[in-house]
């Protein structure tokens, strides 16, 4: 678990109110830690902020159903929650193949934006459909590393095709534990086709919804020259093995296809609105390099949207 050490700044697109990292609370209330005081409950209020305590004294002392809920300050740390394609195709290739093991670079970056929240008091959530259900841990103050690591190793491969979409959907409908702010980092392969409307809807809550690209650069990210020489073939959803043997114009088809591939899903994630960080690699070092340069982007277009504010 060394990789825990190697974290990153969590830099929205637009700066929140108040002081950043949670530090300190805000002066407005809504979600938070920390209790401004008590009021009566009004209609639309949050069945989970109630304070059942003091609501029966004072029904008893009234003689009548009267509830009290708990006004808090605002946090301004951002919550985290982390979204997994559990598809058997990303559990491919154990140790000693000659490809990505997407299981092991998932789990590294799992472990390194809970460390990254941890080190901003940010709340940490989980999500994935590995068995057709939502398996939802909703974000929590202090995310014991050691815990995220052995939740996520614990998981099966066994999601359907469409669950990241669908994840997204049961992120918008328990936006209860996301307010607009929250980070969504949602980790997958992106071989599949997602229709648009799912990150539509997710970037219209106000999340910063971050796509995370798990490909193996060699023969996801490109294609290698493998003229004449027999490869083994696994089927990604059946996990059957099979041989091909490709031409060198196959060889370049497939290069030029994959590399079409890759900078078109990522225009299409950009143009949402969701821009892309792709991870090609288990090496935790590598990985954090990359999610430091996403943040020193994202650094420097806040910096240019607040100097033409």
């Amino acid at each position: 678990m060394a990789d825990v050490d190697l974290t990153f700044p969590l830099v929205p697109r637009v700066r929140l109110l108040g002081l950043p990292f949670g530090t300190f609370h805000s002066k407005r209330r809504g979600i938070g830690s920390d209790v401004a005081g008590t009021r009566q409950y009004v209609p639309g209020d949050d069945v989970g902020a109630i304070d059942w305590r003091a609501s029966a004294r004072l029904s008893s002392a009234r003689d009548s159903d009267e509830f009290i809920v708990r006004d808090r300050f605002a946090d301004e740390a951002p919550r985290v929650v982390v979204l997994c394609d559990r598809r058997p195709a990303m559990a491919l290739y154990p140790p000693g193949f000659p490809w990505l093991r997407k299981a092991e670079a998932m789990r590294v970056v799992v472990t390194m934006i809970a460390a990254s929240a941890a080190r901003a008091r940010s709340p940490f959530g989980y999500l994935d459909l590995a068995e057709d259900e939502p398996f939802w841990n909703p974000p929590t103050s202090e995310p014991e590393l050691a815990l995220v690591a052995a939740e996520y190793g614990g998981r099966p491969f066994s999601a359907t095709r469409d669950n990241v979409q669908r994840g997204l959907e049961f992120l918008r409908l328990a936006r209860v534990s996301m307010p607009p702010g929250s980070f969504v980092f949602v980790c997958s392969d992106y071989l599949v086709e997602s229709p648009p409307d799912p990150w539509l809807a997710a970037l219209d809550q106000g999340w910063e919804v971050v796509p995370v690209v798990v490909q193996d650069p060699t023969w996801e990210q490109s294609f290698p020259d493998v003229s004449g020489v027999t490869l083994p073939v696994v089927e990604a959803e059946s996990g059957s093995l099979a041989t091909m043997r490709l031409r060198r114009s196959q060889a370049t088809h497939l290069r030029l296809e994959h590399e079409r591939r890759l900078r078109t899903r990522q225009d299409e994630l950009a143009a949402l609105g969701a821009e892309p960080v792709v991870v090609g690699t288990t090496e935790p070092g590598t990985i954090w390099e990359t999610f430091m340069a996403w943040a020193d982007r994202r650094t420097e277009l806040l910096h240019t949207w607040q100097l033409s504010a």
